[in-house]
């Protein structure tokens, strides 16, 4: 146990000393946010989308939850990962992303849609819709590490959100965006040696012992029906097929995500960045969902918490000396995302409310200070709200997740993807996006709840509900999102030609 930490401590270690590193990097507001003008190469653009793609959610709640109730079936939401959110996003994004957002000089999300639609309460609104609900994502992440330290090393959950918070914040504050992107680089090698390593302990450990001819049974079963010992909502089609779009589709409109675009070099570096993100999403999305749905050979697990499964299956498993190196996986899967979500929340409140309305003539160090603050109180609230989660149950993490990015990316799925695409698309379908999204969520999450628990349950009892129903209610949301935003731009007045010309014909240098 005493080399379990001490890798850790080496971790953290290791962290603060790139935050040292690179705190000459980030003395303006394009070092901070984009890690300066020259942007990103392919390598480490991939990485940065891939470690933030991928938290302890995925290890923690989704894999657990979900690779239990789906077993090998489960896999196909790592693979759809690869190939819709990884290789044909890159596809479809990246260099539109790049360039557009060159031509409009937009630094974060809300900034795009401000000089996309020539409205400046669409960069407010969205910029407030973005800060608030990319909390409870950053605080499912908090909360699924607190469960693993709790199991396996018998640490208090408060206690490591605390340190890990601590731990953000440091190399955040300092380093900023190129911090980040570095740090991700090596967390994302990280994630690839110690995912494949479980992988291989969980298949030579006693309780599975190589049981190919199990697995392939239940791949028979499950692999192109989808069936599941489950029944009801959660064993059926539906339900994992909500669950491959959400992960896969809702990536396409995150901010978190799509930064990785903005800052990228070149051309060259973005079929780089293609390919390795794609290889990096198969096999980190493969395996965590292969262990999962491994809970079958641990009678241990039934019967408790879902978000439970995988660190008390890791606590079986892996011995003293790797569970460091397994713990340290898990936390470099997380402080890359806390540290995109952070960076993410903190810029768009920084450059489009303070710098955008309440002090429009605030310099660039001005700015930069205030993101960096606005970076600790993004993730002082998220922790405070993982510690009330505790109150409520592990169980609501993957959930927590799942209201995060359905709401957003129903928000923004047709104002940003068809608005890199669509010349037509106008401002008041974006306004119907985002006011219709918001208001569809909330409708969905109370009749969806109350369907299925009976119309006769408390609020409170179809609330909970309808929050665990979150991935397809986010799923029609996106879809939703395109459709109005299509059919309304179609009954608009089109947007202006100095609008278009400034979005879509502006020369920039460097096109990609």
């Amino acid at each position: 146990m005493v080399l379990d930490y001490i890798v850790l401590l080496l971790y953290a270690v290791g962290m603060i000393a790139i935050a040292i590193y690179t705190r000459n990097r980030s003395g303006s507001v394009d070092d901070f946010l984009l890690a300066g003008k020259k942007g990103l190469n392919g390598l480490m653009s991939a990485f940065a989308y891939g470690t933030t793609y991928f938290s302890a959610v995925i290890f923690i709640g989704y894999a657990g939850s979900f690779g239990t109730r789906f077993g090998l079936a489960s896999v196909w939401i790592g693979i759809g990962n690869a190939i819709f959110g990884s290789l044909i996003a890159w596809m479809v994004l990246a260099k539109r992303t790049k360039n557009m957002t060159q031509r409009l000089s937009s630094k974060t999300m809300p900034d795009f849609f401000s000089k996309r639609y020539d409205s400046h309460a669409l960069k407010l609104v969205s910029a407030v819709v973005i800060f608030i609900f990319l909390i409870p994502y950053s605080a499912s992440v908090y909360s699924g590490l607190s469960a693993l330290f709790e199991i396996v090393f018998g640490i208090e959950g408060w206690i490591i959100m605390l340190a890990l918070a601590a731990l953000t914040a440091v190399y955040l504050f300092f380093g900023g965006y190129f911090a980040t992107a570095l740090s991700d680089f090596i967390q994302g090698i990280i994630m690839l040696v110690g995912v494949v390593l479980m992988v291989v302990l969980f298949m030579n450990s006693p309780e599975v012992k190589w049981d190919l001819s199990s697995l392939v049974t239940d791949a028979e079963k499950t692999w192109f029906t989808f069936s599941s010992s489950q029944t009801g909502f959660y064993g059926s089609t539906v339900s994992l097929l909500s669950l491959i779009c959400l992960t896969s589709f809702g990536v396409w409109a995150l901010p978190q995500t799509i930064h990785k675009y903005y800052a990228i070099r070149d051309r060259k570096a973005i079929r780089l960045g293609t390919a390795v993100s794609t290889g990096f999403a198969l096999v980190i999305g493969f395996c965590a969902y292969f262990v999962g749905a491994l809970s079958k050979f641990f009678p241990q697990t039934e019967g408790i918490p879902s978000d439970r499964i995988v660190p008390t299956m890791l606590s079986i498993v892996i011995p003293t000396g790797l569970m460091g190196l397994i713990a340290v996986l898990i936390l470099s899967a997380s402080m890359s995302t806390l540290s995109s979500v952070s960076l993410a929340s903190a810029s768009v409140v920084a450059m489009d409310l303070y710098k955008g309305s309440i002090r429009k003539n605030a310099d660039e160090k001005n700015v930069n200070l205030v993101m960096r603050v606005l970076c600790l109180v993004f993730i002082v609230i998220s922790v405070v709200l993982a510690v009330l989660n505790e109150e409520f149950g592990i169980s609501a993490i993957a959930y927590m997740m799942g209201i995060s990015w359905g709401t957003l990316a129903g928000c923004f799925m047709g104002p940003f993807v068809l608005g890199l695409l669509w010349k037509r698309v106008t401002k008041p379908a974006v306004w119907c996006s985002i006011i219709g999204s918001l208001i569809l969520t909330a409708v969905l999450i109370v009749v969806l709840g109350y369907d299925s628990q009976g119309w006769s349950c408390t609020f409170g009892v179809a609330l909970k509900s309808g929050i665990s129903l979150s991935p397809t209610i986010g799923v029609i949301c996106m879809i939703f999102s395109l459709a109005i935003t299509a059919v309304v731009s179609l009954f608009t007045k089109a947007p202006e030609q100095r609008v278009l010309d400034e979005a879509f014909s502006k020369p920039i240098e460097n096109e990609v």
